[in-house]
């Protein structure tokens, strides 16, 4: 009822506005070359009314009292012209299409007409409007102004979008599983190995040159997806010459200059490698049965080829640090305009986190602790990416991109965990040194094609590869009687386990190749400002993952004594005591065959889509896109190869986009599309991972089956100016089979794994208001932009009686009554706020913002009849930004990230009544309960970016 009348109250005002005015509209073109002439002025003489033309040259002057009136286009470095008898009548629109002719005189600066700007607010704006779905965005300049670092920090600035993790996103409070992420229109693959997510903090802001998020499908974008397909374009060519770089030093409060504990890599760990004496010697055994048949001294010998690295070691963490470097070049090589863009990023970062985190025992007795614990958790990440594009216009009608991106993110992770296992009757002290190395690769090569004016085609060839690396995860447990003052001893059972000592080694190799094309009719006149056009392409992909873990767990030999056990971790496992005699340690192979397992995915979808015109106010497009998808895991179990999952699914996805235009300014959309979310590898593996900071495992479930959704959008739109909206947008989905994430029962710890409900129904609204003040009086208003959105949503899953999924052996079960029949959609954020006030003064080079972002609860994962479930609880974060301009080449910034520092909580449930409150220390029935918290530290920025030089290239 409220959308409604929200609805109802914009449309009036909007027909107020143009009661008894008309409206002006038109385009400005070079006389010579016809490219449109990007920020051309258009006034109407003796008024204040005017506006400015955008990417495509076209302006809009509402609001322009009816009569008869001279208009004035005017441009730099083009002569001023006049436009006498234009005739306005009320409730009407003018059209001007006209040319400028150039000045004959010589500028110091001659801009560069060729390329069309897309990374400006207007630019985005623009583009946004003339979509067919429902999308929004946000540009590279708004990016600058926010500085941001990568495309995680950036993108949370978008209507409806939130992050997790610092990396993940989610778009209407969906969890990541449901978005689609291209890369210069390609699909990216997953950064991780145990959801479907895309690591957005590997994608530097300054190598960006907008986000486009789309709301609502359509036959041309992607049919997985629910909460939105994200798409990053790179910048493409320069428009100057330039050298530039800049250096950026963090202060984060809690880490820097503080002394941490961590454990020394070797190698260039600098640049996010490691040391060969990581890896597994090639000389082990492939097979754990051919390696514990083994006596222990000869499995001994084997252990002391791995170093004793065990080692911690005080440091003081240092400030972060990071430079970037770009440069961009144009020439000409006969008659082909060559054009090359380069940009190379480096940081190096530090994480220190003091966590609580509590273990509950299921009952009626609420904050009735079976353990508890803390962990002092230091991490140092590197960051390297290279952005590596080239372009080529061989003609006006041809032109051939290459485009490379790389990036490679490295986290060295020493946990210290100290607290009671009181189930157990123990005090615990535990140590976890881990080192991630994740690469992602993505090279294309992409031609545009000219046909004729009415005909078009394009096309991408591609290559990806992902990365990632666990070499040498050691993990130790040393435990003593509870409250004691006894010594800890370290834990070494003869059964292998990933929750006791010993060490993990892991790889992923992930290779995809792509193809796409695409080809667009124009029927009639090409400069109809709407022509009739139709669409269709081909996308085909195939996908090919390796995935091999081996652990490792130490055991002791005879009776060791308590002398040997209770040596500390840095000398405990050296080689002197890892024998194979009795009385010392030798080694045992963990490794299950189902620990490595092979995906293979085809992917191949062509569509369909057309326009149809109602006459000037009315467009309606029609798509169809057919999926067919093809996906295997394979596993070699006792020496042979077994498909654990052959998924064969082809999808039907029909699209309907509407858009009514109420006025030049004034858009109503209606979008209807039919999407898919398709499970993961990783979810399909019966693969058993652990995550030590959670203390839980996770297990693959091969029963998961492909989950279809339903999707309807309405968006009402109002423009005031090329460079504002208001919007306000409602919408409803239904899922069928949505894949989710379970809290398998358990004690002493976590099991997490994935399983289908049988539905679930999302719908809410959202509200953007970007508004400047350019007519202001006030020099200070002129120059501020404020920036809002907010988005409500309510979501319900029905479960079903029957849930099927994996115990930790990996045997499929049919559980009932495991979990609530009723609730909120895993991930999903009941609201989502993000706020902000940016100023800009050019002449004095001043620039600043304050920025605001919460998004509510959500499940992080659902529980069951003993443990319930889990929420990710809302955190107030605030940031602010200033920039100096000092001259014409160096830029100063200044930044405080997170200044309210509020705590990072994980929250149960434990009176099941589907919201945590604040009482989380009582006993009584209604209190809820803390399972991990920890404050990241407010982040303070200094930069300095300096422009070496800059030549305007004449075109």
């Amino acid at each position: 009822m409220n959308i409604n009348y929200l609805l109802v109250f914009f449309l009036f005002l909007s027909t107020t506005v143009l009661a008894q005015t008309g409206t002006i509209r038109g385009s400005i073109k070079d006389a010579k070359s016809k490219e449109a002439l990007i920020g051309a002025t258009v006034r109407v003489d003796g008024t204040q009314l005017g506006a400015a033309a955008d990417v495509e040259g076209n302006f809009t002057i509402a609001n322009v009292p009816a009569g008869t009136h001279k208009v004035l286009v005017s441009f730099v470095s083009y002569k001023t012209k006049e436009i006498p008898n234009v005739r306005v009548e009320s409730g009407n629109t003018t059209v001007i299409d006209t040319e400028l002719d150039e000045e004959g005189t010589a500028l110091q600066e001659v801009v560069v007409r060729g390329n069309r700007a897309t990374n400006t607010e207007v630019a985005v704006i623009t583009e946004i409007k003339q979509l067919k779905p429902i999308a929004v965005g946000i540009s590279a300049q708004q990016i600058q102004k926010s500085q941001d670092r990568d495309a995680a920090a950036a993108i949370r600035r978008v209507p409806g979008v939130s992050i997790i993790d610092n990396r993940f996103v989610l778009i209407r409070g969906l969890a990541a599983r449901y978005n689609s992420v291209l890369i210069n229109d390609v699909i990216t693959p997953s950064t991780e190995v145990d959801t479907r997510s895309f690591s957005f903090d590997l994608v530097p802001s300054n190598i960006i040159d907008r986000m486009i998020v789309f709301k609502s499908g359509s036959a041309d974008l992607p049919g997985d997806f629910a909460g939105g397909i994200v798409k990053i374009y790179t910048k493409r060519r320069p428009e100057q010459n330039f050298v530039d770089a800049g250096v950026t030093l963090g202060y984060r409060a809690n880490t820097t200059f503080q002394t941490v504990q961590t454990h020394t890599r070797g190698g260039a760990n600098w640049l996010g490698l490691w040391s060969a004496d990581q890896q597994l010697p090639n000389s082990f055994p492939t097979q754990a049965g051919n390696f514990n048949n083994l006596n222990a001294p000869q499995r001994a010998a084997y252990a002391r080829l791995l170093p004793n690295s065990w080692g911690l070691k005080e440091i003081t963490a240092m400030p972060d640090l990071r430079f970037a470097l770009n440069m961009g070049r144009r020439f000409d090589v006969g008659d082909v305009r060559v054009s090359n863009l380069t940009s190379i990023n480096y940081a190096m970062t530090n994480q220190f986190a003091d966590i609580d985190f509590n273990v509950y025992q299921p009952g009626a007795t609420a904050n009735s602790i079976g353990q508890q614990y803390r962990d002092l958790n230091y991490a140092r990440g590197t960051r390297l990416g290279v952005l590596h594009n080239w372009s080529a216009r061989f003609s006006p009608a041809f032109n051939l991109e290459w485009k490379t991106l790389f990036n490679q993110l490295s986290t060295t992770e020493t946990v210290i965990r100290e607290g009671q296992n009181i189930d157990n009757a123990q005090d615990v002290r535990s140590y976890s040194q881990r080192f991630e190395n994740r690469s992602i690769l993505t090279t294309q090569l992409a031609g545009e094609h000219t046909v004729s004016e009415l005909t078009k085609i394009n096309w991408v060839g591609a290559f990806g590869y992902t990365g990632r690396w666990e070499p040498d995860w050691k993990r130790a447990r040393y435990i003593r009687p509870l409250e004691s003052e006894e010594p800890f001893t370290i834990t070494t059972p003869n059964d292998p386990t990933p929750t006791e000592t010993g060490r993990f080694y892991s790889r992923l190799h992930e290779y995809t190749a792509s193809a796409i094309g695409n080809y667009e009719h124009t029927f009639g006149n090409p400069t109809d400002r709407e022509p009739n056009r139709i669409r269709f392409g081909v996308y085909g992909e195939r996908k090919n993952r390796d995935y091999a873990a081996r652990f490792y767990g130490y055991q002791t030999v005879g009776n060791a004594t308590e002398t040997l056990r209770q040596r500390p971790i840095g000398s405990v496992f050296a080689p002197e005591n890892v024998t194979g005699q009795s009385g010392g340690y030798s080694l045992l192979d963990g490794t299950r065959d189902l620990d490595s397992y092979r995906g293979i995915n085809s992917y191949v979808a062509g569509y369909v889509s057309g326009d149809v015109y109602f006459g000037p106010k009315a467009n309606l497009t029609v798509g169809f896109r057919g999926e067919y998808n093809d996906q295997q895991v394979r596993a070699t179990i006792r020496g042979t190869d077994t498909q654990l999952v052959s998924n064969k699914i082809f999808s039907p996805l029909p699209s309907l986009n509407f858009t009514y235009k109420l006025s030049e300014r004034t858009n109503l959309r209606l979008a209807y599309s039919a999407s898919v979310n398709r499970p993961e590898f990783r979810e399909l593996a019966p693969f058993r991972y652990y995550d030590f900071n959670l203390l839980a495992d996770i297990q693959g479930n091969t029963t998961l089956t492909t989950a279809t959704i339903q999707n309807l959008d309405a968006k009402w739109e109002f423009y005031p100016t090329p460079n504002e909206v208001i919007s306000v947008t409602g919408f409803f989905k239904h899922f069928n089979k949505p894949i989710e994430s379970l809290l398998l029962l358990q004690t002493n710890g976590f099991a997490y794994t994935f399983f289908n409900s049988q539905s679930a129904r999302s719908y809410g609204v959202e509200i953007e208001v970007r508004k400047g003040f350019a007519n202001s009086p006030s020099v200070f208003l002129q120059n501020t932009t404020l920036v809002g959105n907010v988005s409500f949503i309510n979501s319900q899953v029905t479960v079903g009686d029957v849930v099927t999924a994996p115990d930790l052996s990996g045997q499929i079960n049919e559980y009932r009554g495991v979990t609530d029949t009723e609730r909120a959609l895993t991930g999903q954020s009941p609201y989502l706020i993000n706020l902000g006030a940016y100023y800009a003064a050019p002449k004095t080079g001043w620039q600043g913002n304050i920025l605001y972002n919460v998004f509510g609860q959500r499940i992080f994962t659902v529980g069951n009849i003993d443990n319930p479930t889990v929420y990710e609880m809302p955190r107030h974060v605030i940031d602010i930004n200033v920039t100096k301009q000092v001259g014409k080449q160096l830029e100063l910034r200044f930044g405080v990230q997170d200044i309210l520092n509020q705590p990072v909580r994980f929250s149960q449930d434990f009176n099941r009544d589907g919201k945590v409150g604040s009482d989380v220390t009582s006993q009584s029935a209604d209190a809820d309960q803390n399972i991990r918290t920890f404050r990241r530290g407010s982040y303070f920025t200094v930069s300095a970016i300096y422009t070496f030089g800059r030549r305007i290239v004449v075109p």
